[in-house]
């Protein structure tokens, strides 16, 4: 059997989904293929989705016309915006989401996109042909012939799970690893690697004792992933939640079999999630396993992520600590699985379950399945265009884990930059590429590119030079109108958008015009707890004070609580994107001058115009790099590492001349 398509997507993963309906929204015929569609975007580890910076991600993809923003918002659990007492720029949003549910709204979002088709079956082969992708070849024997292929194979490239010292081959529990494929990317001159991953205990609820934790609640305000007008999320059957006397009830709240059935439904209906920690006893138990540990008895080699370290990574790096502290969370509204945050582990089974049961809230713990960790090929990503095509085989695409990064919300972002540039190369349309001040996307991508990796790369804000222009609030303004000349963003996004902006500006200009009287104003702000104006202001000085608001103002400030009631729709969403906009626009007017600075060497494009190796005047290390990367601008070639400054005046001389 042999069939033609456009664009063959391999792995149906988060990046292989955001990619496969981003090139068949463009256009592009596209056929998606995946071991198991009833494991469409499983979440393999947590099912939350945000977080630092991640939940800014999130949110650019749906600014984008992804979808990762719309499935998380129709099967949140709970809702929580993340450093909410610090400034915007590190506001982050992040929801737990029904694991189930979460799968079978993607597979209905994706089983109705037009121009895409599902295959299930298993990719052995990469067919190429003088340097040039003609398709796959899988296990079932059938050929795929296709203009770009588009790799998100996640975790199962030569996958190898460990439990003490036991070892299984796997993608994830239960489920095979790819084999084949990777040596078949390969022997095309890609570099491969290897790294690991791990994930914990899954916990049966009806063995926790939950009055024995601190129970940690939902936000219950306006805010949610996606910009586009808010589904209901699924109300919790009483099944799913904690069978304690100290539990919430919700007896009286109906069952929901589906996310198509999903009715009105008030937020304060979020499941909760609980708190608690590891002791001493604890750790002397799990420290007499350590001879066991694969990350210690030599078993693994591979590097794993160091900012999402195991329980027994910890124990060592942190010898001095006597508690460390650990999340229980849902999996789901009618199932009694929960995840155990913080307790990510590869320890043998009856260790990892005697250290939980020294912990009073889990004295009689039982457990579906143990935590593991897993080994898994990845490419090295500097051998990547921007667009994520390879520069070894023309039409070739990696995406996700397989370019060393980790989390669901770094693989979507990438997958859906992929699809979008493979659909264009499709369409001779040129190339869609996001500058470091333009998203985290954006950022991620350069880092990869340019940085390369040494361990698996989660996003952090701290990795962004412009986290002030980079607000999870301000997506939409920074990529939807970019999105919809591409043909990514529907015109319903775009409309919707459009108004948005509309009544921010509508509000900006109101405080901008409206004159505040200081005799009217000084009682109330004596109330507050702010300094008398010595004179009348406009509004827009009252407000960039700090401590003053929209909120705390309306009540002293008839006209500003009517000028905000004007917006029709979204009106929580719009006064605090129209107050960020009032309390920080110094700070963003300086950032993004910074980044009009940065700019300029972005316009300077050095791709083939050196030979580095005949460049004396740079250092060696510089001339390695260079030549390794090949990097397209001069601001691209300033942040590899190993490249300094002097380096860089050296280019410039040379383009000079």
């Amino acid at each position: 059997m042999q069939e033609r398509y456009d664009i063959v997507v391999v792995g149906a993963g988060h990046a292989g989904c955001e990619a496969a309906c981003a090139a068949a929204q463009m256009g592009a015929k596209t056929l998606l293929i995946t071991m198991d569609m009833n494991k469409i975007a499983q979440m393999s580890c947590n099912p939350a989705v945000g977080g630092i910076a991640k939940g800014q991600i999130v949110r650019e993809i749906d600014a984008l016309g992804g979808h990762m923003a719309q499935v998380t918002d129709r099967t949140t659990l709970q809702f929580r915006m993340l450093n909410r007492s610090k400034g915007p720029a590190m506001w982050s949003p992040r929801a737990q989401c029904d694991r189930g549910r979460f799968i079978w709204a993607w597979r209905s979002v994706l089983e109705n996109q037009e121009n895409l088709s599902i295959w299930q079956d298993q990719v052995k082969e990469l067919l190429v042909e003088d340097g040039q992708v003609k398709g796959v070849e899988t296990y079932l024997g059938v050929t795929f012939l296709c203009r770009c292929v588009i790799i998100t194979a996640g975790t199962f490239l030569n996958g190898l799970m460990h439990i003490g010292r036991t070892q299984l081959a796997g993608g994830r529990c239960a489920e095979p690893p790819s084999l084949r494929l990777s040596e078949s990317i390969a022997q095309h001159g890609i570099t491969v690697g290897r790294m690991k991953t791990g994930t914990p205990v899954r916990i049966d609820g009806r063995s926790v004792h939950f009055e024995d934790m601190t129970l940690q609640p939902g936000d219950t305000d306006f805010h949610r992933f996606s910009y586009l007008p808010a589904p209901v999320p699924p109300v919790p059957a009483a099944s799913s939640l904690p069978p304690v006397s100290s539990a919430p009830s919700v007896a009286s709240v109906p069952s929901v079999s589906s996310v198509s059935s999903v009715s009105s439904v008030a937020t304060e209906s979020q499941l909760p999630c609980y708190i608690t920690y590891t002791n001493p006893a604890v750790h002397e138990r799990l420290r007499q396993g350590l001879p066991d540990s694969p990350l210690y008895n030599g078993q693994i080699q591979s590097i794993g992520p160091r900012y999402c370290p195991s329980i027994e990574t910890k124990l060592v790096t942190f010898a001095d600590k006597d508690q460390h502290q650990l999340f229980l969370e849902p999996e789901g509204l009618n199932t009694q699985e929960y995840y155990l945050n913080g307790f990510s582990s590869s320890l043998p089974i009856d260790v990892q379950l005697e250290a939980l049961r020294l912990i009073p809230a889990f004295r009689d713990i039982r457990i579906y399945r143990p935590g593991y960790a897993i080994e898994y090929d990845y490419f090295d990503p500097t051998l990547l265009h921007h667009t994520l095509e390879s520069k070894k085989v023309d039409g070739l695409f990696l995406a996700g884990q397989v370019n060393g990064t980790t989390g669901y919300e770094e693989a979507a972002g990438q997958g859906l930059v992929a699809g979008v540039n493979a659909a264009l190369k499709c369409s001779g349309g040129g190339e869609f590429v996001m500058h470091r001040d333009e998203s985290y996307i954006g950022v991620l991508i350069d880092d990869l590119v340019t940085k390369g990796v040494d361990e698996p790369y989660r996003m952090f804000t701290s990795r962004a030079e412009f986290r002030i222009l980079l607000r999870q609030d301000d997506a939409d303004a920074r990529l939807t109108p970019r999105a919809h000349k591409l043909g990514l963003a529907t015109e319903t996004r775009y409309q919707h958008w459009i108004e948005k902006q509309g009544e921010i500006n509508r509000i900006l200009e109101f405080c901008k015009n409206y004159s505040v009287k200081a005799a009217l104003i000084n009682p109330y702000l004596e109330t507050l707890g702010s300094t008398p104006l010595a004179k009348g202001c406009k509004l827009v000085d009252l407000i960039s004070r700090p401590g003053l608001s929209f909120d705390n103002l309306s009540p002293a400030l008839p006209r500003l609580a009517q000028a905000i009631s004007l917006s029709p729709n979204r009106r929580q969403e719009i006064a605090e994107a129209a107050e960020i906009l009032i309390k920080y626009s110094g700070y963003i007017e300086r950032e993004r001058q910074q980044a009009e600075k940065m700019q300029r060497l972005e316009e300077l494009h050095i791709r083939g115009r050196f030979k580095y190796d005949e460049i004396l005047s740079l250092s060696t290390e510089a001339r390695q790099k260079l030549a390794h990367i090949d990097p397209e601008t001069l601001a691209q070639a300033s942040r590899i590492p190993g490249v300094s400054p002097s380096d860089i005046s050296v280019l410039m001389v040379l383009m000079g001349r």
